[in-house]
Formats: structure tokens, sequence, C-alpha cells
């Protein structure tokens, strides 16, 4: 079994099951979201299509597969074509870098991640899913659809706003950590244990990476760029058949890499209290560890589904206020903490209240802002004749 230690052979191996792994999943995602959303709406959801719907996903994916698959005769056919290619490659890609399991650089031990010892990984992820903004401008422009237009611009406009607290967030782990490579700073997080995880020293920093990574992500309650209330479909309005699923595939997987990052960046990634260091001490411990993230990465998937029916969709001026007046600041902020307790040696435990206290003085700052000033007397709305009339 030599031949199975070659570099090659092993990342190859790691594509075939991270492919399949998204594929699958992706899958079986929509059909959870389905059932979930019913669950949160009292009714049934999907259970026609095998026990329990268990095979509805087949089946969906097979009416895709065999749908017509139309190009209307006003497009530029090139772009039409290239808009869901590019956002599919680009969240697959993304995945390249991201650990889903325990890492290891030794030689014969499986790397369980595809490009491994990548010291900018998180740089490279920024990067590349920031070009998936491209596949919906692209999308939107050559239907040569109002509706499609509008949420392309939409989508250009939120994507570049959210990039910026997105990147901003990890500038604090990366000072931390003194790296920005996903593998290190999981096993850094490993070693020191439940206490070392991400989330005790940086809280503000994961709640603005998560809301960010949404919104770059077109989930609800970002999805301005698709909302059915005012742009019937947005920038997929005239697809159809494969291309259209194509589109949401790139989503889900979106979903996926951010509940994996979530997991790896904040929350310890395999590492678990006593599961861990129990579990090392056998030949099948990464078996254990690659549950352990994978129940973490799941649980961050289910948060991202019940939020679509818990939080109503912003205005768009909201959207741009959150990114600009609010996680831009804090991340600013949070960063500047940072580099404070590590100039001045204080220790890391420092770092939870003071991000806390920022967390409670941004919500104070908000909350007065939004408020009338004193003395302030609001006028009725003028209305017009007919109305009056009405009224009369």
């Amino acid at each position: 079994m030599e031949w199975l230690q070659n570099p090659l052979i092993m990342a190859g191996v790691a594509i075939g099951i991270a492919l399949g792994g998204i594929l699958t999943t992706c899958a079986y995602l929509i059909l959870l979201e389905r059932k979930l959303s019913a669950w949160m709406q009292d009714r049934l959801g999907p259970n026609r299509v095998g026990p329990m719907g268990l095979l509805q996903p087949l089946a969906d994916g097979a009416k895709l597969m065999l749908k017509e698959d139309v190009i209307p005769g006003h497009v530029n056919k090139f772009l039409f074509v290239l808009g869901p290619a590019i956002s599919v490659f680009t969240t697959m890609l993304a995945f390249a870098v991201v650990p889903f399991g325990p890492v290891s650089h030794e030689k014969g031990q499986f790397p369980f991640v595809i490009a491994p010892g990548v010291d900018l990984g998180i740089v490279f992820i920024f990067a590349v899913t920031s070009l998936a903004v491209y596949s919906i401008i692209l999308g939107g422009w050559a239907s040569n659809n109002k509706y499609s237009a509008l949420g392309s611009l939409r989508a250009s406009a939120q994507v570049v706003s959210y990039e910026i607290p997105l990147g901003m967030s990890v500038v604090g782990l990366a000072l931390l950590h003194s790296s920005m490579s996903l593998e290190k700073i999981l096993i850094n997080q490993a070693e020191m244990g439940f206490l070392g995880w991400n989330i005790w020293y940086q809280p503000v920093a994961c709640l603005i990476f998560f809301t960010a990574a949404l919104a770059e992500s077109n989930r609800l309650p970002f999805d301005l760029t698709e909302c059915e209330q005012e742009l019937v479909g947005g920038f997929h309005t005239e697809y159809s058949a494969m291309k259209w699923a194509m589109f949401f595939l790139g989503e889900y997987t979106h979903v996926i890499t951010i509940s994996f990052l979530t997991s790896v960046l904040f929350f310890g990634g395999w590492h678990f209290p006593f599961i861990a260091e129990a579990a090392s001490a056998y030949p099948g411990a990464w078996v254990v560890k690659v549950g352990v993230l994978l129940f973490k990465v799941s649980c961050m998937i289910v948060l991202i589904q019940m939020l679509r029916w818990t939080i109503p969709r912003f205005r768009f001026d909201q959207l741009m206020s959150l990114a600009w007046k609010g996680l831009i600041p804090m991340a600013t902020v949070n960063v500047l903490i940072v580099m404070c307790v590590l100039e001045f040696n204080l220790p890391r435990l420092w770092l939870l209240p003071l991000s806390l206290l920022l967390f409670v003085g941004v919500g104070l700052i908000g909350t007065q802002a939004s408020l009338p000033a004193s003395g302030a007397v609001r006028r009725k709305k003028p209305v017009g004749p007919i109305v009056a009339a009405a009224h009369h």
C-alpha cells in the first residue's frame, strides 16, 4: 500500500472525498432546510418520495437534469453560461485549504486537507470567494433583464462592503496565533485545550465574521440580490434547469465553507473536552475527531438555516449601514484591543471582558442613534386630496 503514500495520490483522494461529500451534503442540506422550514412553520414538508421523503434530493436532481435547458434569445450566451460555472468553481476552490479532520504533515498520514501547508490559507479563501461576485454580476448583466441587473448591482455593493469586516475580523486571530494558516490556528487551539478556543478571546470577531460571511453568501437576511418580493428572482431570473441549480450549489457550498471556517477558527475544530484527549490514545482517533468537527459544522449549518425564518430581510439602506456604521468600526476597535493586549503583555483572558464591553458599547451607541432627538415633534405625512376626501 506504499503507493497510497504518494502526495499526489493523497491529494486526489482528498479531492474525491471533499467533492463527493460536498455534492452529497448540498443535496441533503436542501432536504434538511425544507424539513426544518416546515417544522418551524407547522407544515409537513417533503414526505412523498421514499421513506420520510429521504429520496426527495434524488428526485429533484433527476428533475433538474431532465428539465429543458432554456437560453433566452436576447441574452449573451457565453456570459450567460459562464456565470453559474464561476459560482461553482470559486466556492469549490475555496474549500481546498479548509481542514476537514485532524491535520497531519507526517509522511504516510492522510492530511485531511486538499492543499496542506498553505501559510496564507485565510487570505486564499477570502481572495477566491470574493471572485464569486463575478458570477452574479455576469449572470445579471448577460440576462438582459431589469430585475436580474438590479440584483447583480446589489450583489456588487454588498460583497464589496462586507469583504472589509470579514477580512478585519480574522486579523485579531492572526495576531494571537502569529499565523494566517488554518492548520496552525486549529492545532494551537487543540494544544491549549477547551479554554484555548478562540471564541473565549474573540467573541465579537466571531460575530462579525459569521455575519459578514452570511452576507457574502447571499443568505437570509442578506439575500437582497434575489429577493422574490422585489426582483422576482434577482440575478437568476432567466436561468433554468442545471444552470439555475449551479447557482444554488455554489450558495450551499459557501454555507458549508462558512460552517467549517467558523468551527475551525473559533470553536477548536476537531477538538472537544475529554473526547479528543481520550480518543488520542487509540489508533482510530481520527474517526472521533472527524465526527466532532462534522458535528460542529452541522450545528452551524442548522443555525444558518434557522436564521432564514427568524430574522426578516434587511432593507438595502440597513444592509449598508450595518456594514459601514456597525461591523467595520467594531472590527477596527477589536483589532486595536488585541494589539494593546499583546503590546503590554497582558493575559489573554482580558480580551473576553474587553470584547463584551465593546459589544455593549456599540449596542448602546446604536440604540441612542436610533432614538428621536429630545423635543422633536413627529409631523404627519401629507396626504393627497383624494385620501383626505375619503377620510372626510
